[in-house]
């Protein structure tokens, strides 16, 4: 799996600080320049944070608790826009260093659970029930709707490279070119219905979680996917490692029910990817995520414990804190601070120390 030469101990977390929202925290983002954390709950509450040196955590509230669950957030590539999407059907979009309210889109009342900027310009895509609509913050315009017509939207993800936007429901995924919108979608059919999606940080691999208890990873530009089997139940998540093997792949964890599979492409094209079990958890495992960089993966469960696996393999550490369980986690984009969610309205983050240079590193 490459270079193992990480010392455990500069892997280890320490309690940074803790914060608590009024219910059960939804969602957790870093933006992409590391200076802000953003966090949701079930009440409608959304903040932003900034952590600080020595046990430091401030949130400043974008909006206070309305009754309607705030469910997803998501920065833009700038980290000057913060979105976010809910109960309510409106998207709100905010200007990340005033704070102040830029637009609120409605969606005539249907839920908004997904929503999600692309990396590469100013476009912001979020479902609509079995629509997908994108809007250009640029020109304060909605540019397309795009139809899924079979089921409910149940994952949005762009491509990190491309203008390549993947939707996914009932029967599998739908891929657009944002280049050219009104050009019919690229189909990956599955004989459900596909959860969870993820692209890997190339855009060479799309990761599909699906209702049958199966993950098929497609190599982008081949016809032949490959068909991972045996969960105990659908998979719920996944997460793509940044750092890659020795044959240039990078590691795929995915979760289902209270297990977690970690996938590593495998020199034989025979095997295709071989997969090995991480199971410590004793309850449904609700966020997985790779620090940035590396192959230490952390895991966060409803029976309240964030658990660190070294190389993706061994179990290193485990972090506590909200005993109603965890709901959400997210690596800061530099790897210092890990924060996470607690089903009881917890805000945890831990940091890692760095040697000669305190807290944060900044």
């Amino acid at each position: 799996m490459g270079n193992k030469k990480t010392n455990k101990s500069e892997l280890t977390l320490q309690f940074h600080a803790k914060k608590m929202l009024s219910d059960y925290v939804t969602a957790v983002t870093w933006s992409p320049d590391g200076k802000t954390l953003a966090v949701c709950s079930a009440a409608g509450e959304v903040m932003l944070g900034t952590v600080g040196a020595m046990n430091e955590l401030s949130l400043q509230p974008l909006q206070t608790a309305t009754g309607k669950s705030a469910d997803c957030l998501s920065f833009s590539r700038d980290s000057q826009f913060l979105a976010a999407g809910g109960q309510d059907g409106k998207v709100r979009i905010w200007r990340v260093n005033s704070g102040e309210l830029i637009a609120n889109l409605d969606n005539q009342r249907v839920w908004v659970d997904k929503l999600v900027w692309s990396p590469n310009c100013n476009q912001l895509a979020f479902s609509m029930g079995r629509c997908v609509q994108v809007w250009n913050a640029d020109d304060d315009v909605v540019e397309v709707t795009l139809n899924f017509d079979s089921s409910s939207i149940l994952d949005l993800a762009w491509h990190p490279v491309v203008k390549y936007l993947a939707v996914s429901g009932y029967q599998g995924v739908k891929v657009w070119d944002g280049e050219d919108w009104d050009e019919d979608p690229h189909v990956l059919s599955v004989p459900s219905a596909t959860g969870a999606i993820s692209w890997d940080t190339s855009g060479k691999y799309l990761a599909c979680g699906n209702i049958d208890n199966t993950l098929i990873v497609n190599e982008w530009g081949s016809s032949q996917p490959w068909i991972m089997q045996g969960f105990p139940g659908k998979v719920r998540q996944l997460a793509w490692s940044g750092k890659t093997n020795s044959l240039g792949a990078p590691l795929l964890a995915a979760s289902s029910s209270q297990g977690i599979s970690v996938w590593e492409r495998d020199a034989d094209e025979r095997v295709g990817w071989e997969g090995w079990a991480l199971e410590v958890h004793e309850k449904v495992v609700n966020a997985i995520a790779f620090q940035p960089t590396t192959f230490l993966l952390a895991s966060a469960a409803a029976d309240g414990q964030v658990c660190l696996w070294y190389e993706a393999e061994q179990l290193l550490q485990i972090l506590k804190g909200a005993e109603g369980g965890f709901s959400c986690l997210a690596w800061h984009p530099e790897g210092q601070f890990l924060a996470a969610g607690g089903c009881g309205g917890e805000l945890l983050v831990w940091s890692k120390f760095m040697r000669g240079k305190g807290f944060g590193g900044r």
